[in-house]
């Protein structure tokens, strides 16, 4: 692999023609099924939504990217594409829960134990491993994070939910992999959001997802999408915690809340994905801008431990500043590259 490689957080811009922006953008990202944001009719979708893939897949390469997503184009939020397609949740008549800003959002209804049915990404992948020959990687959503996204009717403790995500999660990760996934990627941003039951029981059940898996994994936790929640803290509430994970990677925002990078000497064990793209702004970044962001996490960690990315998934950015982004970022790493190798000369 190359020195600080280069991949998405999981999304990317979905396409006018296939979804309406205007009201995903007018919304927080939905927790149920909102077949309203597509403008393709049913009979018609998967195919268009495979094409979408498509066009994602080779933006990414065509930027240079060193490990290639799905961009999600098959998923209204990056979470409910397989939370509702669990046992045990009612989706026709959703409960409510507070969403990270406060505000209550329509959620799966959770009426009996949580069980995956069947694998609900694995087509996905094999799509993607048939359309690149670059490194994949795969995202689910992780245990706690599904968690707090429901109304719980079923369980005594939230926590016993939380750990029968984990077990659905930890059947779909196994199955991704051995569909060709080279990396599967479990997002938390939850864990940022409400540190006081992740650490009480979300470690746990993430640990739980990660329990028996073989191949490399990674966890993403953030402060939100920038383009719903706007204000950034400067310091994470959840962090320091996941040296405790049983994940390879872990995926943190440093661009738009300019976070202190020292903290990354309290996760030794892990690698981490470095989010170096700040997405509050439709302004594209110049590699030069990118390359410094990834020289104040050098100071902390060894260029072998760092994975270049943006800071959050570029589901709502335009898909013009989205891969004038995603080519900064690549074009920064090459500049940290180059001057790394005359270092070593």
């Amino acid at each position: 692999m190359t020195l600080l490689p280069t991949t998405l957080v999981g999304s990317y811009a979905q396409p006018e023609w296939l979804i309406d922006r205007q009201k995903l953008a007018g919304r927080f990202p939905p927790r149920i099924r909102a077949r309203e944001l597509w403008r393709i009719p049913e009979p018609f979708l998967a195919e268009a939504q495979d094409d979408a893939t498509i066009m994602a897949i080779k933006a990414q390469e065509e930027a240079g990217l060193d490990i290639i997503t799905d961009g999600e184009m098959r998923r209204e939020s990056y979470s409910n594409r397989f939370a509702t397609a669990l046992d045990g949740v009612d989706i026709d008549n959703p409960g409510a829960a507070l969403d990270r800003s406060g505000h209550p959002n329509p959620v799966p209804r959770i009426v009996g134990k949580i069980r995956r049915k069947r694998p609900v990404e694995v087509e996905d992948v094999k799509f993607l491993r048939k359309h690149t020959a670059k490194p994949i990687k795969m995202t689910v959503p992780g245990p706690f994070t599904m968690s707090q996204q429901a109304q719980n009717d079923h369980y005594k403790h939230l926590a016993d939910a939380a750990m029968d995500y984990a077990e659905a999660v930890n059947a779909e990760i196994k199955d991704l992999f051995a569909a060709g996934a080279d990396t599967v990627q479990i997002d938390e941003p939850y864990m940022q959001a409400r540190p006081k039951p992740a650490e009480e029981y979300g470690l746990a059940a993430l640990n739980r997802a990660l329990e028996g898996v073989t191949g490399t994994t990674a966890v993403h936790i953030c402060f939100g999408y920038a383009a719903i929640i706007h204000t950034r803290p400067s310091a994470y509430s959840f962090l320091p915690q996941l040296k405790g994970c049983r994940c390879n990677q872990i995926s943190i925002e440093t661009a738009q809340s300019n976070l202190d990078c020292a903290v990354l000497k309290d996760l030794p064990d892990q690698k981490i994905m470095l989010g170096v793209l700040d997405l509050s702004t439709h302004e594209v970044e110049t590699p030069q801008t990118v390359a410094a962001r990834i020289r104040r996490a050098l100071v902390y960690r060894k260029p072998e431990d760092i994975l270049v990315a943006p800071d959050c998934g570029l589901k709502y950015l335009p898909r013009d500043v989205a891969f004038g982004k995603m080519k900064a970022m690549v074009e920064g790493a090459k500049i940290v590259r180059g001057e790394l190798a005359d270092s070593r000369r």
